[in-house]
């Protein structure tokens, strides 16, 4: 695969056990690239991104994941190819009997960073990349949506990841926090992570315009212009 890609798929078949979900996939994306997959509920977009992710085998086709092979993918592989990847979910995942701080730390210490000043450091890091800095100490609860999705997206950059998935990241969240997160999302690409962002949200689509992947039909489909996009799918 080509540096530049960090995902590049070539005539992959997507399963949900022994279900066919998703045929004749064709699509790459680049280093610092932003990419929007849409489809309606049950179109295959999560299964997109649990088969990128490796939570779903690849069992037909050619895919490559920042320097992995789905297809050939052992056990072993797959928490090193979770480590050049950073997951964003729209429920959050926090652990809420501990701070930010400590919700951070742990991550850092199951991907083998011993080393507590440099994990310190690490995180304070990416706190002031998502402009929480002065966060750390608080718990989960005492923050509001907003800053919970940005904790759970400096979580996501804490081993420098390649790309970014990002599964409905703005569902549970207010308008005006919801362009927030997006600028924070367009800002992660530009800085060289590539971003797959799956949503609904057909307003973001509207107003931050970027690559528009479909899936529809059993198929996944580039739309050239989002004015041709029937908003009403993605309901």
């Amino acid at each position: 695969m080509p540096e530049e890609f960090v995902i590049q798929f070539e005539n992959a078949a997507i399963f949900q056990d022994d279900h066919l979900v998703l045929t004749d996939i064709n699509f790459t994306l680049r280093k610092a690239e932003f990419a929007y997959l849409i489809g309606r509920v049950g179109s295959g977009k999560s299964s997109l991104i649990k088969t990128i992710n490796a939570e779903l085998p690849l069992k037909k086709g050619t895919a490559n994941v920042v320097g992995f092979s789905l297809e050939n993918l052992t056990t072993r592989q797959i928490p090193l190819l979770r480590r050049k990847m950073g997951i964003v979910f729209q429920d959050f995942q926090l652990l809420i009997d501990r701070t930010v701080h400590d919700n951070l730390y742990f991550v850092l210490n199951a991907t083998g960073w011993n080393d507590k000043s440099e994990a310190d450091k690490r995180i304070r890091e990416v706190l002031e990349k998502v402009d929480l800095e002065n966060k750390g100490f608080k718990m989960p609860h005492q923050l509001s949506g907003g800053e919970q999705q940005r904790v759970v997206i400096a979580r996501a950059l804490l081993n420098n990841p390649e790309i970014i998935l990002a599964d409905e990241p703005t569902g549970n969240l207010d308008p005006e926090t919801s362009e927030s997160i997006m600028v924070l999302l367009r800002e992660i690409s530009a800085s060289g992570c590539g971003v797959l962002m799956a949503t609904h949200n057909y307003t973001l689509l509207k107003k931050f315009p970027e690559r528009t992947l479909k899936c529809d039909d059993g198929k996944l489909m580039e739309i050239d212009d989002n004015a041709e996009i029937d908003f009403t799918m993605l309901e």
